[in-house]
């Protein structure tokens, strides 16, 4: 990755300037080095890092202000003499070989935890691109969406997809929700894991596709799913009641948090749905809910945080690890 971001950095710098220019590889870890330190000190601007007051000594020692900022104006990922015929048939074409090999890379490199948690992560950006996302309901409205498969202990990123539009390769009369859980999920299959996932995702059809393939799933259910009964879609029951229904695959736990308010969990992983003593009188599977839905938002938080110096907001995407009951 380091060799193909030298190569076409140095490539860019020579076309533009039309001089010799070169970086070797010490001096671009050199320069990765102080977009994390950057990050992690949170120093207002730029020239701030750099200043006599409140530079970080261990920037001003790593590189001159100016070459940083040289080698971060040519920076860049791809072949650009080739990339309008590649960007014909793939829309990330800017970044995609080097982020193959980063998601390959993050794949290969970490075996996650019995709990994978999967959801979406609005990346703060206005760049000019055809895939660019507007949410109302995130802190920074415009970025670039991806799907996310988190392990829940570490929050380590275990797979993650870009979301560049309509996919003309995804099979015909298949839900997107259930097309993305899969592929992000496809590498960690059969081996007993449980994904947990928000009402956008989760569908009884999604819990046998992945009982299937020895997988189970626990997520909330958007209440105009085909998947709730009749029965269950009670608009005033009694506050902190539960009711269960269950299939071959899988099992339905109605849970009014509020009088008014009922929530809808499906679980693969529970056949038995038992109810604790406290005043909530909370069901088995919305603990477990609350504690395993947080793996992408919590990491969403530290990439975040590692994203303010930029001047970007801080503080918990919209919907954030908000708790069931």
């Amino acid at each position: 990755m380091l060799h193909s971001i030298q190569e076409w950095t140095i490539q860019h710098a020579e076309q533009t300037e039309d001089v010799h220019w070169f970086m070797d590889l010490p001096e671009l870890m050199a320069f990765i080095s102080i977009v994390i330190l950057r990050g992690v000190t949170r120093v207002p601007s730029l020239r701030d890092c750099w200043s006599a007051n409140l530079g970080n000594p261990q920037i001003i020692g790593t590189m001159p202000r100016n070459r940083f900022q040289d080698i971060m104006q040519h920076l860049r990922f791809d072949d650009r003499s080739t990339r309008s015929d590649r960007a014909k048939t793939d829309k990330f074409a800017a970044i995609s070989s080097v982020w193959g090999s980063f998601v390959t890379n993050c794949i290969t490199c970490y075996n996650p935890g019995l709990h994978i948690t999967v959801d979406e992560q609005l990346f703060p950006s206005k760049t000019r691109c055809c895939f660019l996302q507007y949410i109302a309901s995130k802190p920074d409205k415009f970025g670039i969406k991806f799907w996310v498969a988190c392990d829940l202990k570490s929050k380590y990123i275990c797979n993650v997809l870009p979301y560049l539009g309509k996919d003309p390769n995804r099979p015909s009369g298949e839900r997107l929700s259930e097309n993305v859980v899969m592929r992000l999920m496809e590498p960690f299959l059969d081996k007993g894991r449980n994904v947990t996932t928000d009402n956008f995702f989760t569908s009884l059809s999604l819990a046998q596709k992945l009982l299937r393939r020895k997988t189970t799933i626990l997520g909330t259910v958007n209440k105009i799913r085909r998947e709730i009964p009749q029965s269950a879609r009670y608009k005033d029951r009694n506050e902190f009641t539960t009711q269960v229904f269950s299939t071959s695959a899988a099992t339905l736990t109605a849970y009014a948090a509020k009088r008014k308010k009922t929530v809808y969990i499906l679980s693969s992983m529970h056949s038995v749905v038992q109810t604790d003593n406290t005043t909530k009188r909370k069901p088995n599977t919305v603990t477990l809910y609350n504690t395993t839905k947080c793996g992408v938002d919590v990491m969403d938080q530290m990439v975040r945080d590692m994203h303010r110096d930029a001047g970007k907001t801080g503080g918990l995407p919209g919907g954030a690890c908000k708790r069931v009951g």
